[in-house]
């Protein structure tokens, strides 16, 4: 098994590697897949459940928003929202079928968590396209720092929980989890970010914070998704990756990390518009 786990994230890793410095289509086409495996484990979670979230609109809705995403039309998103959550009501409306409330609510979080959440990634990468004389724009350099600190992130809060842990860190969620664990995947993944980010020009204390960030929701998105499942007694989110699971259980981590590393970098780092807006109240 660990053989199959080690040879499955190799891949995975090269693939999303690729694709990241590649850009365009070749990541839109990654992360549209990841979304279709992720939004339809989610489903089948739920349903596990005894709810009944529409995995055609969950689909719809996160295409919706990568086309929007792909063709730089933001100015579009809030209306792409609004239609969402509209076909979400009227699915519950003409199909009829308890339990009304929570098929709706699973739905409309559904094409936020595994179809906008991770679209982000496309709009990290975007970061710094119209800079005609780089090699690569800013965003790769910042999607590559994400990817990898997030790996070192998992990767030692298992080894430190391995060896040391002791103190249980969400022992109803996730009684395997640590909290000497989270402090040493903690600390690499502030240490891997400091030496990315200065490799890529960001300056210490932005790589500092990152790591921070980075560190903190990364483990937040695994609790959060092991939540779910413990919530419908469900061990793992699926079996099509050998030794991880499914996509879910494979891209918890990077879920709610993926939109916080953007807005962080597009509203603290690429421009001055939080600073702007304080300024502006005092």
């Amino acid at each position: 098994m660990d053989s199959k786990r080690f040879l499955t994230g190799l891949i995975i890793g090269f693939i999303a590697l690729f694709a990241i410095l590649a850009g365009g289509i070749w990541l839109t086409l990654l992360v549209l897949v990841i979304v279709f495996y992720a939004s339809k484990e989610y489903t089948a979670i739920l349903r596990h459940k005894g709810f009944l979230p529409s995995l055609k609109i969950i689909l719809a809705s996160s295409l919706l928003f990568a086309a929007l995403a792909y063709f730089d039309r933001f100015d579009l998103i809030p209306l792409a929202f609004t239609l969402s959550a509209l076909m979400a009501f009227m699915w519950v409306l003409f199909r009829g079928r308890q339990p009304y409330i929570a098929n709706v609510a699973t739905t409309v979080l559904g094409f936020v968590y595994c179809g906008w959440f991770p679209l982000h990634m496309i709009f990290l990468r975007s970061i710094g396209e119209d800079c005609t004389t780089c090699a690569y724009p800013a965003g790769a350099g910042y999607a590559v720092l994400l990817l990898f600190s997030v790996l070192v992130t998992d990767t030692f809060c298992y080894f430190a929980g391995s060896k040391f842990g002791k103190h249980k860190l969400a022992p109803v969620i996730s009684p395997n989890k640590s909290i000497e664990g989270a402090i040493g995947g903690t600390v690499m993944c502030l240490l891997f970010s400091m030496i990315i980010g200065l490799a890529i020009g960001l300056p210490w204390y932005h790589a500092l914070i990152l790591g921070l960030l980075i560190a903190a929701f990364a483990q937040i998105g695994d609790l959060c998704e092991s939540l779910i499942k413990r919530d419908a007694g469900v061990k793992d989110s699926s079996n099509v990756l050998p030794g991880h699971g499914g996509f879910l259980d494979r891209t918890d981590s990077y879920i709610l990390t993926i939109p916080v590393v953007y807005y962080y970098l597009q509203y603290f780092v690429e421009t001055n518009i939080i600073m702007d807006l304080f300024k502006g109240l005092f």
